[in-house]
């Protein structure tokens, strides 16, 4: 059964958070409508302090917003970057009653053996490490509990956040952009959907010999439970230093992880944290949390490729029609001209067909921040404009995973492997493939 999104728990949860996420509205609305200068180097930090030492939904909406363009100023988004999934786990007495609720009380003896130690704690539950009665290694998580609350609380404290930057600074209407993170979260909230997110992933993916995804053990598996295979792996970020041939094939499997997905069947994983994948021995990867899943409709992937070819081709009217496919609506030459500025930046590492970084200018350590500031600057002087829900977590997955790249010094032909994926693209086709992989994990199609 699921847990209540009870008044109290919304109430109690106000509470612990409204302080920290209510100071920060404060601060930004008495600095533009005042004039009251803050330190917000300073605040920054204190917010990161505040948010790194709870538990749930306001703390992966910190990791959220940190790779989101403009959604917030960049001394906030230096400081929320930093934010990992480490939450201090539960102990052994929550891990028995939590297990008990979702298996019954004869719970453990459907494992050979299971740890109560979390082998990992993040933001929505905690992992632990068990072996089944066939003797494989499993990763079992566990949601904490009242999490359905906790969203809410958190997601209301972020609108009021959103509407305090909104009426200071209008560059980015920031209503789609709450709304598309606000589903997305209560979406994480039910691993029953992540089990069959795993298995879309498993479906799409199956060709790729450098890519793994868990297996689910439905019989183990609930709404707030999920148990799935275990896959080893080391985290991404011990390659930093690895020779230049090693960090190219880990970034080539990583392009492949992401985009095979999308250009295939529409499909992109929105959340491209350091902490859901590892590398493995042979330097593939493995994806690890599926809770963060957006569904396209074919053509809006039409409209990311149309708008390759318009920014390649300088072809203005259809950098417009494609523009006007993801949903932008109203816009005049001069706002035109500024998102094109944005879709250059993103684009060019695609554009060049030859070895490459993903960003070859010095900047500021944050992938596309520069970039980001200056649309953000010449939208803002435009009267602003109104990113599609839809955008939100593609621009986001492109930015976050581009911030991998440029962690790992990655060399790579981008064009040639972005080539590779588009060269036969065809709505027609993808609509097909995708109906064909969303049922058979279960899925319906996009709304």
């Amino acid at each position: 059964m699921a847990e209540k999104n009870s008044a109290f728990g919304r109430a109690r949860r106000y509470a612990r958070v409204g302080a920290s996420v209510g100071g920060l509205a404060a601060r930004l609305g008495a600095e533009r409508v005042l004039g009251v200068k803050m330190d917000r180097a300073r605040h920054a930090a204190d917010l990161r302090a505040a948010l790194g030492g709870l538990k749930g939904p306001l703390m992966k909406v910190a990791q959220i917003m940190s790779t989101i363009p403009d959604a917030l100023p960049k001394e906030y988004v230096q400081e929320l970057a930093q934010l990992q999934a480490n939450a201090p786990a539960m102990g052994h007495a929550f891990v028995k009653r939590r297990m008990a609720a979702e298996l019954g009380p004869g719970w453990q003896g459907k494992f050979k053996s299971f740890d109560l130690n979390a082998a990992a704690a993040a933001s929505l539950g905690q992992v632990h490490r068990a072996v089944s009665l066939d003797g494989e290694t499993l990763a079992v998580k566990l949601q904490y509990p009242d999490m359905a609350s906790a969203v809410e609380a958190d997601l209301r404290q972020l609108r009021l956040i959103f509407a305090i930057y909104g009426r200071t600074d209008p560059a980015i209407d920031t209503r789609h952009i709450h709304a598309e993170i606000a589903a997305r979260l209560r979406e994480e909230l039910d691993y029953e959907l992540e089990s069959r997110h795993m298995r879309l992933y498993g479906e799409m993916l199956k060709k790729e010999k450098h890519v793994h995804i868990p297996q689910v053990l439905p019989a183990l598996t609930t709404k707030r439970l999920l148990t799935m295979s275990w896959l080893d792996g080391r985290p991404l970020l011990e390659f930093r230093d690895a020779p230049q041939e090693t960090r190219n094939r880990i970034a080539i499997n990583l392009f492949r992880a992401w985009y095979v997905p999308f250009y295939q069947c529409g499909v992109i994983h929105g959340d491209p944290h350091l902490g859901n994948y590892t590398v493995r021995a042979d330097f593939g990867i493995n994806l690890l949390d599926f809770g963060c899943i957006r569904i396209f409709h074919a053509k809006f992937v039409g409209g990311v490729i149309d708008l390759y070819r318009a920014i390649s081709t300088q072809d203005r009217a259809l950098a417009v029609h494609a523009y006007e496919t993801w949903g932008f609506t109203g816009l005049s030459n001069d706002v035109i001209d500024t998102l094109n500025l944005w879709a250059e930046f993103v684009y060019a590492p695609l554009l060049e067909d030859r070895p490459r970084r993903i960003q070859e200018m010095e900047e500021s350590g944050l992938y596309g921040r520069e970039v980001a500031e200056e649309v953000h600057r010449k939208l803002r002087q435009l009267g602003g404009v109104t990113p599609p829900r839809e955008f939100v977590f593609m621009d986001r997955a492109a930015i976050g995973l581009g911030g991998v790249f440029l962690h790992l010094k990655a060399e790579i032909n981008w064009h040639r492997l972005f080539h590779d994926l588009i060269a036969d693209f065809d709505t027609a086709a993808l609509a097909k493939r995708q109906k064909a992989a969303l049922d058979k994990a279960g899925l319906p199609l996009p709304a």
